[in-house]
């Protein structure tokens, strides 16, 4: 497909800084930089490819460790001088285990800066992907005393276990109606299922998308007293 980038002003070192976007939740996956033909690579394949300054080299996202950015769109600012290319990402961006770069590397954390009015409350699906990309950096890399690590050890049937266990408490602790009690036994059972779908290598965008893709089908919409269905919203 062919792109006219002659829009695009790089540098005096023939590179433009590359801002990488999920395009799901718009979180801030990486920022890198391209060079003319590493751009019109990505726009070849549909993937990204960006310019190492370090090595002097063109090099493919999630090459090695398979986390490929898949091509959603791709922006220029006003002055021509910085891309924004929105992506979906499989498995984590960042080559430290974390779902995005910026993860977990807040400068002013503890720090008292000016309140922020009506700040939206943090996306779920991200606090989801932070914790599930957690769970697989311990399956990877095991850390000594990790409880995540304790359950890889122990196998799929302790997992099982576990969620069963944890499914059972939230009951509980529902029919008691102890909401807090209520609220930590779901963020275990959360945590438990998150570790299953990683045991499995299920990414959770494909948990999002089965529950997406069954509400644009209207199953939880349609009940007719049948046998096996779902009741309605």
């Amino acid at each position: 497909m062919e792109i006219d980038i002659s829009k695009i002003k790089f540098d005096a070192n023939g590179l433009v800084p590359a801002i990488v976007q999920a395009d799901d939740s718009g979180q801030v996956l990486i920022l890198a930089y391209m060079n003319a033909e590493s751009l019109q690579k990505t726009i070849e394949t549909g993937f990204t490819w960006f310019y190492s300054r370090s090595r002097q080299t063109l090099w493919q996202k999630g090459e090695t460790s398979g986390n490929v950015q898949r091509v959603k769109a791709i922006f220029y600012d006003c002055d021509g001088d910085a891309l924004l290319i929105r992506v979906h990402q499989t498995g984590v961006a960042c080559h430290t285990g974390t779902y995005s770069c910026f993860s977990g590397r807040r400068l002013d954390e503890n720090k008292n800066l000016p309140a922020v009015v009506d700040q939206p409350p943090e996306n779920l699906s991200l606090v989801l992907y932070e914790l599930y990309s957690v769970i697989k950096d311990r399956q990877r890399h095991p850390v000594e005393g990790s409880y995540t690590n304790y359950l890889f050890n122990m196998g799929h049937d302790k997992i099982l276990k576990k969620v069963g266990e944890e499914a059972v408490e939230t009951v509980i602790a529902s029919k008691n109606n102890d909401v807090d009690q209520i609220l930590y036994e779901m963020g275990d059972l959360w945590y438990h299922c998150l570790v299953l779908l990683a045991w499995h290598g299920i990414q959770p965008e494909k948990l999002f998308a089965e529950l997406v893709n069954r509400r644009k089908g209207g199953k939880y919409h349609k009940f007719t007293g049948k046998s096996g269905e779902r009741p309605a919203d």
